[in-house]
């Protein structure tokens, strides 16, 4: 069963901006387009990124004519104070830009977002070149699967297809994102398996585990490696 990629999830229409686009270009492009933060692209790579944040210093030091930072001002002080008095976005933009590849699997870019702490992260392919941008809202779009298409997964593709198990027999509901499991199998290591690939489901938020084993082959197993 396979996970699916960054590519599937992910924005493929972005807005950009040049490296040489002006500051009044770059508020435009945020405000007529209701985004927070566009990517800087030079021959189609993405090089940075702008976000309001980049932009706001040039009220802050009211465009470079504030008091200068003191010697002992914070790294992110300075360089606010250097956006300050930029014109382009290769001026103001904060880099480098934290890309991933179409090819990920969703669960290690939803890893990859807390670690890198953004909010968004900018696809490229083999050569660099922007093909799209995965959002967290991308990422949480996996929980909107409707009910029914869950229930048909499991169904077929984890009971019937990874089990080798008649699903017929068994209870098998789907509210809201919750899978409830009911019936008996064969071995408890089924019972274990099946409750954990349907929670490893993309858009199941819980899993009641209430199926039955005929014999429990995971005791036996233990004893093996044990006394074997």
């Amino acid at each position: 069963m396979r996970e699916p990629t960054v590519a599937s999830l992910m924005t493929h229409e972005v807005i950009t901006a040049d490296v040489e686009c002006p500051f009044k270009g770059l508020v435009r492009l945020l405000e007529d387009n209701g985004i927070s933060a566009v990517p800087v692209l030079d021959g189609g790579c993405p090089v940075g990124v702008v976000s309001e944040a980049d932009l706001l210093p040039k009220e802050e030091f009211r465009g470079g004519t504030a008091e200068a930072p003191g010697v002992f001002a914070g790294r992110a002080t300075k360089h606010r104070w250097e956006q300050a008095s930029g014109v382009t976005a290769r001026d103001v933009m904060t880099s480098p830009v934290r890309t991933i590849s179409p090819d990920l699997a969703a669960s290690a870019a939803a890893r990859e977002l807390p670690a890198a702490g953004v909010r968004r992260l900018f696809v490229v392919d083999s050569d660099g070149a922007l093909v799209g941008v995965l959002s967290r809202r991308d990422l949480l779009k996996l929980f909107v699967r409707e009910d029914d298409e869950l229930r048909t997964t499991i169904r077929d593709e984890v009971f019937g297809r990874m089990l080798w198990v008649d699903p017929d027999p068994l209870y098998i509901a789907v509210t809201g994102g919750v899978v409830t499991l009911q019936g008996k199998l064969e071995r408890q290591s089924e019972v274990e398996i099946a409750g954990h690939l349907v929670r490893a489901l993309p858009g199941v938020v819980e899993v009641h585990n209430r199926l039955r084993a005929g014999w429990n082959d995971t005791t036996h197993t233990r004893q093996t490696e044990i006394f074997g």
